[in-house]
């Protein structure tokens, strides 16, 4: 999460300690500072990997003498490229477990949310909800759907309620690598789409009565992909979703 930490804590009659709560404040920040370093890293490794492969092309294309030679580098590039690939998989996975597990209390509504709506999941170990983007948009579009709307309506009055009024929301919004067919003076590029679509959500929260205080929004576009896309920018929906992280008040 992906990449926001999620801090439990122990809830005492739906409210916990100062000490708690700057205890919360100071795990959190370790947390986000592993998070950027395992950002950084990805990032590098992501641009390694476009050069290498902008290698390998020009190589590929390239005539001449020495076809042995030619051979052997182009090998060696493409082993390069796919000790590349495993890192970026592995510092992609490593990101998607970022988080840790929420309140008891909270952590079992949100399972109950989530087995009431079948296409939510709600995952323990991180404490992030994942909706469908398809679930939540027509195809290139940032306005939640209406019966999208109403689950996120009642996902607000979770966190309204006594077990999450200690916890602020971060809404991520993801997409395939397709790119963009409607809509594109809207969204120029699905970066734009994937935040977008996180603002949508936000906006529902609010109407919903989550204060606008407790709610912020990131947008990762086509760089954060839970499956492989198809080749040659076909999709895969698996990868069109938004995802919603629970952290710590005013963290």
């Amino acid at each position: 999460m992906i990449a926001v930490a999620v801090v439990g804590v122990v809830m005492v009659s739906g409210c916990i300690s100062e000490e708690q709560y700057n205890d919360i404040k100071a795990q959190n920040r370790i947390q986000q500072g592993r998070v950027s370093d395992l950002e950084s890293e990805l990032n590098s490794a992501n641009l390694m990997l476009a050069q290498l492969q902008k290698q390998l092309d020009a190589l590929k294309s390239s005539s001449g003498a020495g076809m042995g030679a030619k051979d052997a580098e182009i090998a060696a590039l493409e082993k390069d490229i796919a000790e590349k690939k495993a890192l970026i998989e592995k510092l992609q996975q490593q990101l998607l477990k970022t988080g840790t597990k929420l309140p008891n209390d909270l952590s079992l509504k949100l399972k109950e949310f989530a087995a009431a709506n079948p296409d939510v999941t709600y995952d323990e170990e991180s404490g992030m909800l994942k909706f469908k983007s398809d679930l939540l948009f027509k195809s290139g579009s940032a306005e939640v759907e209406p019966k999208a709307a109403e689950q996120i309506t009642r996902f607000c009055a979770i966190m309204n309620g006594a077990e999450g009024k200690g916890f602020d929301v971060v809404v991520a919004g993801h997409t395939d690598d397709q790119p963009i067919k409607f809509a594109a003076s809207k969204h120029p590029t699905n970066w734009h789409l994937s935040a977008h679509r996180a603002i949508g959500v936000l906006d529902v929260m609010v109407k919903a009565g989550v204060d606008n205080k407790r709610v912020s929004v990131r947008g990762f576009g086509e760089f954060r992909p839970f499956e492989p896309n198809q080749p040659d920018g076909k999709g895969n929906p698996a990868n069109r979703r938004v995802e919603l992280y629970i952290v710590p008040s005013g963290v």
